[in-house]
């Protein structure tokens, strides 16, 4: 085989790595022997390009023969022609081929005179002659010949560009002194950084200026998609005689738009990685003109509440996104049940009474029931529908071996549970296998877009769509979405939450979508992360500050300023230079103080951060001390320090000070912010609530991740006190409290008492990163 290859030009090192592909060496060596027995034993160097390329690039091996065939009798000569035989083959995947069309399409028997060339070459530089006259040989010859190609699809490119040049030296003369001269970059114009930010790009399918759209982001395969009704043309697709039919059906359908959908379990509450499947399905079907379907995939009965549907759509709303339909699997029962018995009519499923534990794993016994005549599956089928089986007692089977070499996965089991919204129709449910592919097929869904783990479904996915003769959607698998220092699987939540180890799913402490939202998370900040992380085949594992760094970037332009004092310290003025309270007007954004103010007052009596007070000022240290004088933030004023009054303990526990105007006093090494006449409040901080990156990784946390529980994850300030600015505010309002960080109004606020959960600090915590 090795001096098969490289009797065809291939260099050695190229032989030695093609012949540890399997598959491509048996498809060269094929094409290789066949020419051979057309050409004789010595094939030119350019033959051989041609067979290596087709051997390399064709999907379908069943057309190797064929195309080997006009690359034998010389009637594709070219990387150009082979290219256009290559798409003509997969564009058409049934049998026979039309020959004469295919010849068209590639150029067969097409002969491209030298007079031919030389006129097209004259028109277009006839076409350019004043450019050409004025830049001379720094004008873009590739243009030229370009253009001439364009004329003469199938004239060899070297001929072109030989007669491009023979005509170019023959208007401009040989190159001078000057046209060899380097050619003067022009300097480009560089934006302005706030001119960078608002270049216009897509963001949840419409035009906006925060941050590239996840569709931007797209790599790879990603980008390579089929168009509605060229799903043979994706790899791996299984072509069927009536593919192509129900092909143009779909289009007759939907004409030629593109749908996806989100099709969550309503078993749970969603979480960060179900924000990337929101963002991939809902962005891709915006951006390309097209919709998304909110498919609730409610096949368990006994797992299902109405708290997760509702909680599902508000958070898929939330993020910005409104569904074309809200479907449900089990909108289509009836119709999966109808077309369960015509799989069974086909010999394709079949009644089986092994048990659950019996058919676990990838290497079960076959099952002694597979060969079970249809009329008795049918009855049998008949009879679990109506409860004459106990649960486990009889599945129905189809008759496939999965991509992971698991056979006959199960179609429809029995299960006494009334369903949410059928009631005590049915005693059998569906299961994922037999509904998914089906329901897109209802809906017809172009783009199938799953996560990596379900990989190993897409032969059941085409096999069960082409087995019933219904139109077949493609399905698509990109990587999950994890981050480091938490759990997303429902159980493990549901552990937390009965271990006390949380209040409930939206705990700011989780990464559900609930809880992002609670901890005061903006939609806007969630989506760009998902952005930011693209769409790969590859699992993506981040770091939580990577989330939060689009958090402060979100609320560093939505959350309006106000002042907070978590540890209050008692500050008298007593030469305040007013009998009654002042209003100071502070910008509710600093950098742009177009966007407003909001006013708070200020009293003889203030209250500062005790961390902002020391009685002896250390080296570095710039905030209040005796005999070091700061300025409070907003009023113009300065204060110093005249009496420090402590508790029985020695505690201090008030300042007495004065204050002087800041234009006629020396300017203060910091300005630190108070609050006066404020308003108390409860303020939660969090940290996070594992101490290990994979709290569920035995090597790491050999206990099991309850073992790994931080202990500091939540930290309460009961007697906090904020400005009056906020008492307005609402849940899930956020501030910036200033030096504080990000803060966000919680749902548990009662009238009189506000609580507030620090989403971010201002920066990050480098000991985190």
């Amino acid at each position: 085989a090795l001096g098969l290859f490289t009797g065809i030009g291939l260099s050695e090192a190229k032989a030695r790595e093609t012949l540890r592909n399997g598959t491509l060496s048996a498809l060269l060596r094929r094409a290789v022997l066949q020419a051979r027995s057309a050409l004789g034993p010595a094939l030119d160097k350019a033959t051989g390009t041609l067979l290596y390329n087709t051997a390399a690039r064709l999907k379908d091996p069943k057309h190797l023969g064929f195309l080997v065939g006009y690359i034998a009798r010389r009637e594709i000569l070219s990387d150009l022609q082979l290219s256009a035989a290559l798409e003509y083959v997969r564009s058409h995947p049934l049998e026979p081929l039309d020959v004469a069309d295919f010849e068209r399409a590639c150029g067969v028997g097409v002969c491209v005179t030298p007079e031919q060339i030389e006129e097209a070459v004259e028109n277009v530089i006839s076409k350019h002659r004043a450019e050409l006259l004025a830049e001379r040989y720094r004008f873009n010859m590739g243009l030229l010949m370009g253009e001439a190609r364009n004329q003469l699809r199938w004239a060899d490119g070297k001929t072109i560009k030989n007669e491009v040049d023979l005509q170019v030296l023959h208007l401009l003369g040989p190159k001078t002194e000057a046209d060899l001269e380097k050619k003067p970059k022009v300097a480009k114009a560089r934006l302005a950084p706030a001119e960078k930010q608002k270049v216009a790009v897509v963001e949840n399918g419409d035009m906006g200026t925060e941050t590239q759209s996840l569709l931007e982001q797209l790599r790879g395969e990603a980008l390579k998609f089929h168009k509605p009704g060229e799903n043979y043309k994706t790899e791996g697709y299984v072509v069927t005689p009536n593919t192509m039919a129900l092909l143009k059906q779909h289009l007759a359908i939907t004409g030629g738009q593109v749908r996806t959908r989100f099709p969550p379990e309503p078993n749970g509450i969603l979480h960060i990685g179900h924000a990337k499947a929101i963002n991939f399905n809902f962005g891709y079907a915006k951006a390309n003109g097209g919709v998304c379907f909110l498919r609730y995939d409610d096949t368990n009965p006994e797992k299902e509440e109405e708290k997760y549907f509702t909680a599902i759509r508000e958070m898929v709303e939330w993020l910005g996104y409104q569904p074309y339909a809200v479907t449900h699997a089990s909108d289509y029962f009836d119709q999966l049940y109808t077309w369960a018995l015509e799989l069974i009519r086909r010999g394709q499923a079949y009644v089986c009474h092994q048990k659950v534990e019996e058919i676990k794993g990838h290497n079960p016994p076959p099952s002694p029931w597979r060969d079970r005549p249809v009329e008795e599956s049918l009855l049998l089928f008949e009879d679990m529908r109506k409860g004459k089986f106990g649960e486990g007692e009889a599945t129905l089977r189809m008759k496939l071996v999965m991509e992971d070499g698991k056979m006959d996965p199960v179609a429809y089991r029995v299960k006494f549970t009334p369903h949410h919204r059928t009631g005590d129709k049915w005693c059998i449910y569906p299961t994922y296998d037999y509904t998914h592919c089906l329901c897109d097929s209802i809906e017809h869904i172009t783009h199938s877009l799953c996560t990596k783990e379900f990989q190993a479904r897409r032969s059941s996915y085409f096999w069960l769509c082409n087995a019933l003769d219904v139109y077949c959607p493609v399905q698509w698998e990109y990587g999950r979405l994890n981050l480091l220092y938490t759990v997303v699987s429902k159980r493990k939540i549901i552990r937390l939450v009965e271990t006390g180890a949380v209040r409930d799913w939206d705990d700011p402490r989780l990464f559900t979508l609930t809880a992002l939202r609670r901890r005061g998370f903006p939609p806007e900040a969630i989506n760009n992360f998902c952005a930011r992380v693209g769409v790969t085949v590859a699992q993506a594992t981040m770091e939580p500050h990577l989330l939060e760094a689009c958090a402060r970037e979100v609320l560093n332009e939505q959350a309006p300023r106000a002042m907070a004092v978590l540890e209050p310290l008692k500050v008298t003025i007593t030469n305040f230079p007013a009998p009654k309270a002042l209003e100071v007007l502070v910008p509710n954004f600093p950098a742009d103080e177009s966007r407003g103010f909001h006013k708070v007052p200020f009293h003889q009596t203030i209250y500062i951060e005790e961390t902002d007070f020391r009685e002896e000022a250390d080296k570095g240290y710039k905030r209040l001390a005796p005999g070091q004088p700061v300025g409070l933030r907003h009023t113009g004023y300065i204060i110093t320090v005249q009496n420090v009054i402590k508790d029985i303990s020695g505690r201090v526990i008030e300042l007495e000070v004065t204050c002087t105007k800041s234009d006629v006093a020396e300017k203060p090494k910091a300005f630190i912010h108070w609050v006066s006449v404020p308003l108390a409040c409860e303020v939660r901080l969090y940290e996070r609530l594992f101490l290990h990156k994979n709290p569920e990784d035995p090597l790491e946390v050999p206990g099991g991740f309850l073992s790994d529980l931080n202990p500091d994850s939540l930290r309460v300030v009961h007697n906090a006190l904020v400005d009056s600015s906020v008492h307005s505010a609402r849940a899930f309002d956020k501030f910036q409290f200033e030096r504080l960080g990000y803060f966000s109004v919680d749902p548990d606020s009662e009238e009189g008492k506000m609580v507030f959960n620090r989403t971010v600090t201002l920066k990050e915590d480098p000991g985190k990163a």
